[in-house]
């Protein structure tokens, strides 16, 4: 049996879509695939972000933000828009999920630590919703 493939998009904020394919991949182990995607391959994630992330072992700091494409998301078996759903292409029979998520940009890491705790609260119930442990 093939892995579920999430990918998470956030266009305008690339940060946030990578802090959360990073959680799913650290919670996950391999039970799923996991992408992300943000507006540019040049931008870097905001330094808070990745200090926030750091502190729960998890480091991002020399990954760049993929740009989204038509591609990466017909590819995938779940897609999850963090704030830019109308940015997203949309594929008939898809299953889309929308997370409403404060925006960490210009946030210091006091602010993210929040953000961070949510999405793996959130990536938590994915993973048993959409890989569920055998018993």
């Amino acid at each position: 049996m093939s892995r579920p493939s999430v990918l998470f998009v956030c266009v305008h904020n690339a940060g946030r879509s990578q802090m959360a394919a990073a959680f799913l991949t650290h919670l996950a182990e391999d039970r799923v695939e996991v992408r992300s995607a943000g507006s540019a391959p040049a931008d870097r994630v905001n330094a808070h972000v990745v200090q926030a992330m750091k502190e729960v072992g998890i480091d991002i700091s020399h990954e760049s933000p993929k740009v989204l494409t038509t591609d990466a998301v017909q590819a995938s078996d779940v897609v999850i828009t963090m704030g830019c759903g109308d940015a997203c292409p949309f594929f008939p029979g898809k299953r889309y999920l929308d997370w409403v998520l404060e925006d960490p940009a210009g946030q210091g890491v006091e602010q993210i630590r929040p953000i961070r705790d949510e999405i793996e609260r959130r990536v938590r119930s994915l993973i048993e919703e959409i890989a569920p442990t055998s018993a």
